[in-house]
């Protein structure tokens, strides 16, 4: 298949589940995070400080805010694709055999990485891993 690639990194099935294993807790603490953060009203998804003032009215953003920050700059600096921070659903760029490239996937609570999809068919497109 040729095509042009969307990302610049890319994980074999064996590097994406290390990963996943050693970025772990980084993704539980990204679900907790994101549920106390929009629990308290913050605008998680659009990082919202407007006029200066934080959704927490004080003009300053909070500590579980930078947190989280720090949390997803860690995860997309290695290559990890997040598409839902309070579910914990994240996504890693591998190449097929075919040369397509495709996400292998994983979501908060599952063992590890058992399914992939096509980069625009979303976690409704989900395939056990063994049809990759």
């Amino acid at each position: 298949m040729n095509q042009e690639l969307r990302h610049t990194i890319h994980f074999s099935i064996a590097e994406a589940i290390e990963t996943l294993h050693t970025m772990k807790p980084l993704i539980q603490r990204m679900r907790e995070l994101s549920k106390r953060l929009l629990q308290e009203g913050y605008d998680i998804y659009h990082m919202n400080i407007s006029n200066g003032f934080g959704n927490n009215g004080h003009g300053e953003i909070s500590g579980k805010m930078e947190m989280l920050i720090d949390i997803l700059k860690k995860l997309i600096s290695a290559g990890i694709q997040i598409k839902g921070l309070e579910e914990g659903l994240v996504d890693f760029p591998h190449i097929r055999s075919n040369g397509e490239e495709v996400y292998l996937c994983y979501k908060y609570g599952e063992d590890s990485i058992n399914y992939w999809h096509r980069i625009d068919a979303g976690f409704a497109g989900r395939q056990p891993l063994s049809s990759i």
